[in-house]
Formats: C-alpha cells, sequence, structure tokens
C-alpha cells in the first residue's frame, strides 16, 4: 500500500513540475501535451536563452574592448566559427548552420529538418523587422512562424521558415542576405564551418 501512494506522489509531483515548465515555456516550443514533447520544447527554449545570453555576452564584451566606430566607417562581416556552427542531435545526425555577425547585429541560420531556424539579435532598428520579411519573401522563403523577444533596447527575431524546392542558397548565404538588411554597406562573411 505504501508503495502505491509513494508512486502515486511521485507522478503528481512529476506532473506539477511539468505543468509549471510548460508555463514557463513560448507555447511555440511544445507541439504537444505529451511529456517528452513538453521536456523536448523547453531543452529548446533553453538552447535558444543560452545563444541570446552568448550574443549579449559577446556584444557587451566588444562594446568593452573596442570604441564605438562612427557610423561612417563600416567594418566587413566575418562568418565566425563557434561552438554554435554545427549542432548535434541524438548523434546520429547534425544540423548544419552558420553565424554572420556584426557590430550591428548577430545573424544565425541552422537547417532544422525540411525548415530553417532564422535568429537576428540587435539594438531596436524602426522598420528592420520589414527588411528580413522582404529579403526572405525576396529568396522565396515561406515563414511559417516569428517569435519577436525585446529585453530594453535589444531584440531579438526567430523564424522559422520553410524550405522551397526551388531554393539554391545555402545557411551560410541566407545570413548573409539577412545581415546585408541591418546596413546599405556591402557585407562579406569568409570561411564557413
Amino acid at each position: 500500500m505504501s508503495h502505491i501512494a509513494v508512486e502515486r506522489n511521485r507522478r503528481r509531483q512529476m506532473n506539477e513540475n511539468l505543468k509549471i515548465l510548460r508555463s514557463l515555456t513560448p507555447c511555440f516550443y511544445i507541439k504537444r501535451g505529451d511529456q517528452a514533447s513538453i521536456i523536448a520544447g523547453v531543452i529548446e527554449f533553453i538552447k535558444e536563452l543560452h545563444l541570446v545570453l552568448q550574443s549579449l555576452e559577446a556584444k557587451k564584451r566588444r562594446k568593452s574592448l573596442s570604441p564605438s566606430p562612427g557610423p561612417s566607417t563600416p567594418r566587413p562581416l566575418q562568418l565566425s566559427p563557434t561552438p554554435e556552427s554545427t549542432f548535434t542531435i541524438n548523434n546520429n545526425f547534425k544540423e548544419l548552420g552558420a553565424c554572420c555577425n556584426s557590430p550591428v547585429a548577430d545573424v544565425e541560420a541552422k537547417i532544422s529538418g525540411s525548415n530553417v531556424m532564422l535568429r537576428t539579435i540587435s539594438k531596436r532598428i524602426p522598420g528592420q523587422i520589414v527588411k528580413i520579411i522582404n529579403v526572405l519573401e525576396k529568396l522565396s522563403f515561406e515563414i511559417l512562424h516569428l517569435n519577436i523577444s525585446t529585453m530594453q533596447d535589444t531584440v531579438l527575431y526567430s523564424f522559422v521558415i520553410k524550405i522551397g524546392l526551388e531554393c539554391q542558397l545555402s545557411v551560410e548565404e541566407l545570413a548573409v542576405e539577412v545581415q546585408k538588411s541591418f546596413s546599405s554597406t556591402d557585407v562579406f562573411c569568409i570561411n564557413e564551418v
């Protein structure tokens, strides 16, 4: 009898904790209500929060290490090989991704199944979301989902984009094209991972 009560209490605590996790996670990350989907969604959300944190820390380091360049001194973009450039999932296959960072914005694109996850983080720039959407539409991508997160003057745009059959663009090229939308100057990226 006590074993049944202990098991019932364990299940009750597990369900309460899953409800809390689900309430703390944006609904986009949790596709179904079962335990595995909730946990997988929470893991993906935490990974995204880590990316945001790393990006903010990198921007803070760049800002503290270098004097702020004037608007007339454009700097070339670099495709930075970072640990986030290649993602391992279940040790069976890898998701390919690319980062294209600049002093204005960090852009990350990664392939996830038949979709592309695109994330940009930058200071708030009026009309920037429209520019990014125009670039994606010009490249014949279909936007399935858009999430906008802000913190003070920083904004994170997270897109889920459907890859069309006619798409001939690599994730590196996509990251560069989106990065170009943040400035009117020509940009280039070097080396991919």
